[in-house]
């Protein structure tokens, strides 16, 4: 099992929320595939968001110790094209691992089919 590198400017989290959002109890995961000029050898890139809502710095950061043990142990589904941002809510606190790793398989293979779909074409 390989770690997947992590998203740490801000101009990749934004380019991140640009592409498709699978929502989940849990949290929300934002998926990007990088474009054919951008480093496909660095593999999957994962980046990690909780917000000031959920609680003060002792649960953010346990939101994130989790989410990161998560994503370890599920490197080897992450899409080795594909940008990623999990968005935590409150429940990821209390939630049991192994719900956040099915909720986390769902929302990767959810993720991967619409990626994958053409994209719809706007009525001038």
């Amino acid at each position: 099992m390989i770690r997947p590198a992590r998203l740490k400017r801000r101009a990749e989290f934004k380019a991140a929320a640009k592409g498709i959002r699978v929502q989940r109890t849990t949290f929300t995961l934002q998926a990007r595939r990088r474009d054919a000029d951008e480093s496909a050898a660095d593999g999957a890139r994962v980046g990690f968001t909780v917000t000031k809502k959920i609680g003060n710095a002792v649960v953010r950061n346990r939101i994130k110790r989790r989410l990161r043990a998560l994503a370890f142990q599920f490197s080897d589904e992450f899409d080795s094209a594909t940008d990623y941002v999990i968005v935590a809510r409150r429940d990821a606190l209390g939630a049991p691992f192994a719900d956040l790793g099915e909720e986390l398989r769902q929302a990767l293979g959810a993720a991967g089919a619409k990626l994958d779909r053409p994209p719809v074409r706007k009525r001038a």
